[in-house]
């Protein structure tokens, strides 16, 4: 069973440990690898800003245009189509061949499933005080949601 981990959601109670950032270059390292590995070329990547919980590039390939989000707490790649502004929750895509790329560089590459998998279908023990009650707020519908992003 997958696990969210504390902090995943980019929010935690004043008393939580900071955690160790994913930093914006190693991402933007990564997707230029992935990039060369798909024959395409990284059109923009954005760093993470309140209250986004995600840095996202934008990859043009032969096979098509993805954007690649990345959790800034942890080095967790979704695929998305479409995406420029906020994300839509009905983006997610499957990983592309070129995928992999990302595991080699050290990041966990979430498959569409997963992300569309109901809250009640993943561990939720690890989650902190103040991410429940985001959640509880917000009321994502699926790990995708929770995951990637923008909620203030």
């Amino acid at each position: 069973m997958f696990r969210l981990e504390r902090g995943v959601t980019g929010f935690r109670s004043g008393r939580e440990p900071d955690l160790p950032p994913v930093a914006a270059r190693t991402f933007r390292g990564a997707c230029h690898e992935a990039a060369r590995a798909a024959d395409g070329t990284v059109e923009q990547v954005t760093e993470s800003a309140y209250p986004r919980n995600f840095h996202s590039a934008v990859i043009r390939a032969p096979s098509g245009r993805l954007t690649v989000l990345c959790n800034d707490s942890y080095p967790w790649v979704a695929f998305a189509e479409g995406v420029t502004g906020d994300l839509d929750p009905k983006a997610f895509a499957d990983p592309p061949s070129w995928a992999g790329t990302f595991t080699g560089a050290g990041f966990v590459v979430m498959s569409r499933r997963l992300l569309a998998s109901p809250l009640d279908a993943v561990d939720t023990g690890a989650l902190g005080t103040a991410e429940r009650l985001q959640i509880d707020s917000w009321r994502p519908p699926n790990v995708g949601e929770t995951v990637f992003n923008s909620w203030d």
